[in-house]
Order: C-alpha cells, then structure tokens, then sequence
C-alpha cells in the first residue's frame, strides 16, 4: 500500500458544515472559519499540500490565521513552507504556527536521527521501488512553531473560540482541539478514528497506555456533541462521542491491570500474551479495529513500562555478534535438511509462525552456504505469508519489508545502506 493511502484521512474533501472544513492532508486535516480568519490542523504532506491550498480556495477566500500542528510526528507538518508561500503570495500575514512545547525537543531529536527516522519509514511503508530509505530525507521537512503552550491556549476569540489542549496519546506533544461555540472536538491522534490506540507499535518509542486513557477521559469530561478523529469519521451525538472516548479508555485501563497481574505472577513478554483473552464486549467494537495497532501491541508496551530490556533468557544478556551466534548454531546442525523440511511441513500445515521460529536455525546465518540460503528464501515465502495472517498494517508492511531484504540475501538492515 502506498504511503499517502495509509495515511489519508476518510474526511478528505468533506464540508462538515457551519465553516468547518476537511482538507485532503495527511488524515483529517481540519480547518475553521474564525473572525480572525482560519485556523487549519496540519499543513500536510509536501506531496499533499498543494491540493489542499487549491482545496480550501474553492470554499473560501478567508486569510489563514494559524497553523495548530496536531503533534509531532514527521510529515504531518512538513508543508508549513507551502502555506506561508501561499499567504506570501496573496499579500496576507504569516499564519501564526501553534504546537505544544514538547514538539520542539521532538523535533530536535527527529534532527539527531534523521537517517533512522527515514530507516523505520522505509520499513513501515514499503514502496515498490524497493527499501531506499534516502528516498523519505526529502519529505521530512520540519519548521518550529512560532508559539508553544504547555497545558491549553486559546488561540481564537469572538464568534468562534478556538482553544487548543494538551492530549498526550500518540505522542507526548498531541494536541486537540476543542471548539466550545460549536461544541466540536478535533481529538487529534488521541482519537485515530475507527482503530484501537496505536500503543507499542513496532517501530516506535514508548506511549504509556494509562497516559492516552487519562487524555481521553479527559476529552470525554468536554462534552462535545461532535468529534472529528485524526483518519476516521465523525462521530455525532453527545452520548455517543462520550462512549466511544471513555469506552476506549476503560479498554486501556483493563490492559494495564490484566498485564500487571501477569507480571506479577513472574510471567515474562511471551508468557504475557499467549495468557491474555481480550473480551469481546471491549474489544469487538468498530473504533477498535486493530487495523494499524492492535491489543497484542499495547501489552508489550506495558510490559515495556515495568520491565527492562532483558527478555528473561540468560543467553540474550551478553550476546555474541549475531553473525557468529547465527554460525555457530548453523554448525552445531546435525542434518539441516531436516531443519528445512520442517519447517515446509509447519508451514504447510499452517502453522507459519512456528515455522518462522525454526527457520531461524539456518536463516540468520550468513554466507552462501546452500541450506542458508534455502532458509532464506524460505524465511521470506514466510513473511509474506505471515503479513497477509495479521490484521495490523505496521505488522503487515514489516513482515513485507523483511521479506524484501532477505530476498537480496541478507539478514542485517544495515546491508542496505
């Protein structure tokens, strides 16, 4: 799936009505008519930019005021340069550019590690043309707002009161925005849309579970009678906005204590999840799909929470260079066409994860030794397999990504560059 698919908002080009407006960003990009001219969510993509300017012109011709990043994560914002270009152009001032204070420590971490930044995009969104990660450098843009609050700051008076709250969720610098004249609440990455919370996903940094559900019984204490989600629908009616945020939240809450117990009992990660059942009268609800995360992911994560690095097994405290250790045991090997064999039978009889357990034997070994590589080109059958068993994207596109670097014989990112 391609980048801008994934990351497009259901909304896109919709007329919400009352001056309200959704452009077609990266998710649902909001935007609102004020006294003081518009107040835009998100500037975008780069590639998205430019038909969300020529978008919002055909609906009106008011100045944009502000910009409100939704929170920090890279390309959300990366366009600004194009909506200041734009006001440039029209004779209009610079927008003002809102965000909350910790997008700045985040944007300056994402300078550090620029390249890594571009690594994990390029695994979690796979293009056609191959891993080329130097390929996302361009599109991470970034442009430090001009104000910064810590907890709320109302950014709009008059006929239309614009405030924007600190929504810790996704990130610790999420914000959303609340509309108290229309009670309309943009929840920002706090409210992904029909979707469990994001928490734990494979590629990113911790997200603290009771942090997002505090945040959504939070919002939900706002009592808006609408709410527009970050890629999702709208969701109409008091009651139902209330349910679905704190609905959400009691889920999150029922992670932590379930996994506490577990950890209590001295389970270890594994151990975790092969005990918990998710019941349905939390989970099975369609703002709960885990379409880009999932349950599985928010247990690692508070698992991640309590616990350090180490998974319990005394072998992974000091470990040998993966190459060696993936050598020695590829020697240790009595017949590793048995290996392989077995692994085609689990695999055959469906059974495709514990078949990428045993494959391990032989593929993390380098060389050309003729059974590594057949484990090899076995292990990536395997992913691709294995992606299309998961529901969630960032699961998926790994397992895709993985099955694309060991098509070119190698088994360490770094071999791609």
């Amino acid at each position: 799936m391609a980048l801008d698919g994934v990351l497009r908002g259901a909304l896109a080009g919709a007329d919400l009505g009352a001056g309200f407006h959704v452009l077609p960003g990266q998710g649902n990009a909001l935007v609102a008519e004020t006294d003081a001219g518009l107040v835009l969510v998100d500037a975008g993509s780069l590639p998205a930019a430019p038909a969300m300017v020529e978008h919002l012109r055909t609906v009106t011709d008011s100045p944009l005021h502000a910009i409100c990043y939704s929170h920090g994560h890279l390309g959300y914002n990366a366009a600004v340069g194009t909506w200041q270009a734009h006001a440039d152009e029209r004779g209009d001032s610079p927008p003002r550019l809102v965000a909350h204070e910790n997008l700045v420590h985040r944007y300056a971490r994402y300078r550090e590690t620029l390249h890594l930044q571009a690594r994990m995009a390029a695994v979690q969104f796979p293009s056609r043309e191959g891993f080329a990660w130097e390929r996302m450098l361009p599109a991470f843009r970034m442009v430090d707002p001009t104000e910064t609050f810590a907890d709320s700051l109302v950014v709009v008076t008059g006929g239309r009161t614009v405030e924007v709250r600190w929504a810790p969720s996704e990130t610790d610098d999420a914000i959303a925005v609340w509309f108290p004249d229309d009670g309309l609440l943009y929840g920002g990455p706090a409210t992904p849309g029909d979707a469990i919370p994001n928490i734990g996903t494979p590629l990113r940094t911790q997200r603290f579970t009771i942090r997002w559900a505090d945040t959504l019984d939070a919002l939900a204490a706002l009592g808006a009678d609408t709410l527009v989600t970050e890629f999702g629908p709208v969701v109409q009616g008091a009651q139902e906005v209330h349910h679905r945020l704190s609905h959400t939240a009691e889920a999150l809450r029922w992670l932590r204590r379930e996994v506490v117990d577990r950890m209590n009992r001295g389970m270890g990660e594994g151990e975790v999840l092969a005990d918990l059942e998710y019941p349905s009268e939390l989970f099975d609800q369609p703002w709960m799909t885990p379409n880009y995360g999932c349950p599985d992911y928010i247990a690692r994560d508070l698992y991640r929470e309590e616990n350090g690095w180490w998974d319990r097994n005394p072998t992974t405290l000091h470990p040998a260079p993966p190459s060696e250790a993936a050598a020695a045991v590829r020697s240790a090997l009595v017949d590793p066409g048995a290996v392989l064999e077995r692994v085609r039978g689990l695999a055959a009889s469906g059974e495709t994860q514990l078949a990428l357990h045993v494959v391990d034997l032989l593929a993390m070994a380098g060389g050309d030794d003729p059974f590594v590589v057949a484990a090899r080109e076995l292990k990536a059958e395997l992913c691709r397999t294995r992606a299309g068993e998961v529901a969630p994207y960032v699961s998926r596109a790994a397992y895709r990504s993985s099955a694309r670097l060991l098509d070119g014989g190698a088994t360490s990112w770094q071999d791609l560059g």
